[in-house]
């Protein structure tokens, strides 16, 4: 069976889950959500945050601009992922296809990585330094957590 999850799939969607873009809209403030996945969801890094209104606002522009602005290079290396996919292996078609498909996969981490960052930069400009504060010692907090978990040994069953 021939999965279509690619990874243009997978760049665009590392893009739409920055960790400092998490701010949810009213809209989906208010829909209700399943009680199962309410009972252990944390709240949201806007709420922990206390973004205002405006502050949402902004970030949910900044990230429809930059997913705007990769999605011309998320199509052409679908394209260039279909053309792999057709080629047949050991032809000279196929290594053409394949250097294109790497060369572009290539591109599209490097232009993700400078677009998150840019977009990070400017979500953090736009919170306080309070929100600054709680931020850090959030971010501190996620570290220990990691570092706890990486260390407990694993549980046997």
């Amino acid at each position: 069976m021939r999965k279509l999850l690619t990874r243009t799939t997978v760049l665009a969607a590392a893009l739409a889950c920055s960790p400092l873009l998490l701010a949810a809209s009213p809209q989906q403030k208010a829909a209700p959500a399943s009680s199962a996945a309410t009972a252990n969801a944390r709240p949201s890094l806007s709420d922990e945050l206390g973004l205002t209104a405006t502050q949402r606002t902004s970030v949910q522009q900044l990230m429809k601009q930059s997913f705007e602005q990769a999605r011309p290079q998320l199509q052409a290396l679908r394209q260039k992922e279909l053309a792999f996919e057709q080629a047949t292996p050991g032809t000279s078609q196929f290594q053409t296809a394949t250097n294109d498909l790497a060369q572009a996969e290539s591109t599209a981490a490097h232009d993700q990585v400078l677009r998150q960052a840019d977009v990070r930069t400017k979500v953090y400009n736009l919170l306080t330094s309070e929100q600054r504060t709680k931020l850090a010692n959030l971010v501190r907090e996620h570290q220990q957590q990691m570092q706890q978990r990486q260390a407990a040994p694993p549980a046997s069953h």
